[in-house]
């Protein structure tokens, strides 16, 4: 079962209260529904993770953990989920998702040079946000939705599996 395999990750409570940045959720974040491994908090956690991880901002994690709290998924996968966009990904990523949106709203895709400066966000992203939002906003819809059907078959799978082992093993007993 994947329960098995996911728990051996997630820290205790204990490790919880050590980490100062959570410190922000308060108490909230202690509630055993954040913890709990089973098909739907898995499956919300990919949902609210894969979503927050197509949102072109800083500190995802921090969305994607106040959104395990809104729904109440499981807090950890929900936070490790958001990591598919990473340094090495979010170019290829968010390029993918600017040229979804021209697609979307039928725009020539304009050749531009990226520059991390203000002067770079006053005039070329002025021209490209429309598009790069809206495709940051379907890709993430997309991919949440994906990781949600996909880790809800994943999970019927294993459970299907081990409900075959122990017929199997109470057959032969």
């Amino acid at each position: 079962m994947p329960k098995k395999f996911l728990k051996q990750y997630i820290p205790d409570q204990q490790k919880l209260r050590q980490i100062k940045c959570l410190r922000i959720f308060g108490n909230g974040i202690l509630v055993p529904n954040l913890w709990h491994l089973n098909r739907k908090s898995v499956s919300g956690a990919f949902a609210i993770g894969l979503f927050c991880a197509f949102i072109p901002l800083p500190f995802q994690m921090l969305l994607a953990a106040a959104g395990a709290l809104i729904f109440q998924v499981n807090l950890p996968l929900s936070v490790a989920s958001v990591w598919i966009t990473n340094p090495i990904t979010i170019p290829p990523i968010f390029y993918s998702a600017y040229v979804v949106g021209t697609w979307v709203l039928h725009t020539p895709i304009q050749e531009v040079e990226f520059s991390l400066t203000f002067d770079w966000l006053e005039t070329v992203f002025l021209l490209i946000w429309r598009p790069f939002l809206l495709g940051c906003f379907l890709l993430g819809l997309i991919s949440s939705l994906f990781g949600y059907l996909f880790s809800r078959w994943v999970w019927q799978i294993l459970v299907r599996k081990n409900w075959y082992k122990r017929r199997l093993l109470r057959q032969n007993r």
